[in-house]
């Protein structure tokens, strides 16, 4: 069974016949679930459980609940998501290649994949396929709710398997896809059936094109393919390999230009000079080449040199287009030459492992108008020219700012919010949903003190069965978390347990560590802040830059990172954009650490010790 192939368009088609749904850049896999287990089949056949182990343990694990239902086929795509509209095709890929069972556990610990679906083609052992497309999504829909599986796609959500929605409305899902720089958008045909192996018009497949500056610098005449360069310093650097797109007239221009001018290196392969610019469409960039590149149009307006790596990452993440950018080239960061800009950047890369965090709570943020290290000032009360997209909310006669997504993230960095300050609860909890302790050496020269302390409390809280994270403050020292069951413990419970906590680190290396409020009173001790902890009190959110010199960011880490070569000033805006793409987000399980987190359990033992 091979699956139904789609029709390319460059407009979404409208009117009451037509459904949308996401598209997604992943493998396109057929799941046929039997009695005897699943089987992941590739659109060629091939069969992936081996290499996707987290979806086929998963399938296992409600097995039982869908007997009943034997057997199932499904239609859908394998991802790697980074947004609830967006997925990362070249980790996919990198997972396609692997063979090594270790090298695909540790791919599936930092990126794990999920199965999404859209279709059912057999149910009961029953062929739907011929059915129409509304019909069968109806039971798919049914089949999911039934199985207590997600109804939509939630990139934050850990199950492996999910269901595609599917919106009457193209409009506000392009949108969203479009500000968050998804692959495009599916409009379906509500009467259509499933066709094994067919191309079809009622299927249609509209992209969300990047366009992109190149460097034309090569061509084989043999096959008509051209190859296109970015600037990288000073270097060339082969960027894409295309030919589609091309009209039969812009073909025999670009080819004649290059026997005119070019040099034959061999084998009918002409080499150019730097002299020429095109614009070509892609639909991203997998760290080495452009991807689905089509060719645009020739660029004959743009220098050269404005043709380099910094700008074709720009044009491959646009900003949306309720943003207006002022300033673009401001330095901020400048020891670095890291200016606004690359900045905003940063904000999109790190946005799907931020936002989580920012989301539902009342933002404070420290602007910095002539970039880091400058004058700055706090602001919590949204300016009179605050967007209409940008929610707010009232608490103590304060407007806050409440950032929720994409745009309000970006609209802030524009502003030059540099540091991103969040309370410990959400807008609709009264209690906190995490537990930080703040782990404050008296200087950066002494953040050997807070790896001991976080070393030591991680003996403790595993010794407690409960799951911790750490990530740096961004300045000097670090920070503990420990996630909460949501809006079930008082902030007087968590107090009881953060002064127990740095209580006792106190009293067994008192020489090290104080709870001393008074900076002078310290003795040049690390400072267990455990008072730091309490409504209305903040903290800097994880993957926020701080304001200083440095570009430093609160990173999350690893615990086995925490040892003495660790040093705050390792973890920079570029480094943690480095980071995200080779290890992932060690925060990835943190909501779902706090559903399970024996909290209460702990807590009660306190009580009882300090009756």
């Amino acid at each position: 069974m091979k699956p139904m192939l789609l029709h390319d368009a460059e407009e979404i088609p409208l009117g009451d016949e037509w459904v949308y749904e996401t598209k997604y850049d992943g493998f396109r896999c057929i799941l046929e679930w039997n009695e005897s287990g699943i089987r992941l089949l590739s659109r060629n056949g091939k069969l992936l459980n081996r290499l996707f182990p987290e979806i086929v343990i998963h399938c296992e694990s409600i097995h039982g609940d869908m007997e009943d239902f034997l057997p199932v086929c499904f239609d859908g795509e394998i991802v790697q998501l980074q947004s609830d509209v967006k997925s990362e095709f070249s980790k996919v890929q990198t997972r396609g290649r692997m063979k090594k069972e270790e090298v695909i556990h540790s791919h599936v610990k930092a990126f794990p994949c999920q199965y999404v679906a859209f279709d059912i083609l057999l149910i009961k052992g029953k062929e739907i396929a011929g059915e129409p497309f509304e019909k069968r999504k109806t039971k798919l829909g049914e089949l999911f709710k039934t199985l207590g599986q997600p109804m939509e796609v939630d990139y934050q959500n850990p199950i492996p398997l999910q269901l595609i929605k599917t919106y009457k409305s193209s409009k506000k899902l392009w949108e969203h896809i479009v500000n968050n720089n998804g692959e495009g958008i599916i409009a379906k045909k509500k009467s259509s059936p499933w066709i094994s192996g067919k191309r079809t018009d009622q299927w249609i497949k509209v992209k969300n094109w990047r366009t992109v500056n190149i460097i034309v610098t090569r061509y084989v005449k043999a096959n008509g393919f051209f190859t296109g360069c970015v600037y990288k310093g000073t270097e060339l650097y082969e960027v894409v390999t295309f030919r589609h797109g091309l009209t039969d007239e812009e073909a025999q221009t670009l080819s004649t230009f290059f026997l005119a001018n070019g040099k034959e290196s061999h084998n009918g392969i002409w080499e150019l000079k730097p002299s020429i610019c095109v614009k070509v469409n892609c639909i991203d960039f997998d760290g080495n080449q452009l991807r689905e590149p089509r060719f645009h149009s020739f660029n004959f307006e743009v220098e050269l040199k404005a043709v380099n790596w910094r700008t074709m990452l720009r044009q491959l993440n646009p900003i949306p287009d309720v943003i207006t950018i002022t300033h673009p080239d401001k330095p901020i960061w400048a020891r670095f030459g890291i200016e606004k800009d690359d900045y905003l950047l940063y904000l999109q890369t790190v946005a799907p492992y931020m936002l989580p965090f920012l989301h539902d709570r009342l933002l404070t943020v420290i602007r910095y108008p002539h970039g880091a290290n400058g004058e700055k000032f706090y602001q919590k009360n949204s300016p009179d020219y605050t967007p209409d997209f940008v929610m707010t909310s009232r608490y103590e006669d304060i407007d806050y700012v409440v950032c929720n997504d994409i745009r309000t993230l970006l609209w802030l960095g524009n502003q030059l919010s540099l540091e991103f300050h969040i309370p410990f609860q959400t807008l609709t909890a009264n209690n906190p949903t995490e537990i930080v302790f703040d782990l404050d050496p008296p200087s950066i020269d002494d953040f050997s003190l807070a790896v001991e302390a976080a070393s030591m409390m991680k003996v403790v809280f595993d010794e407690l069965q409960l799951k911790s994270f750490v990530k740096t403050s961004g300045g000097k020292g670090l920070q503990i978390y420990i996630p909460l069951l949501v809006d079930t413990f008082s902030y007087e419970d968590t107090r009881l347990f953060t002064k127990f906590i740095c209580d006792f680190l106190c009293e067994q290396q008192p020489q090290w560590f104080t709870t001393e409020r008074l900076k002078k009173n310290r003795n040049n001790k690390l400072y267990l802040d455990y008072v730091q902890h309490q409504s209305g009190k903040t903290i800097v959110a994880p993957f926020s830059p701080r304001g200083n010199e440095f570009a430093t960011v609160a990173t999350p880490l690893q615990w086995e990172e925490v040892n003495h070569s660790l040093n705050p000033k390792m973890f920079t805006l570029p480094t943690v954009m480095e980071r995200i793409q080779t290890g992932g987000n060690p925060f990835r399980e943190f909501r779902e650490a706090g559903e399970q987190q024996q909290f209460k359990v702990v807590l009660e033992q306190l009580k009882a010790i300090l009756k």
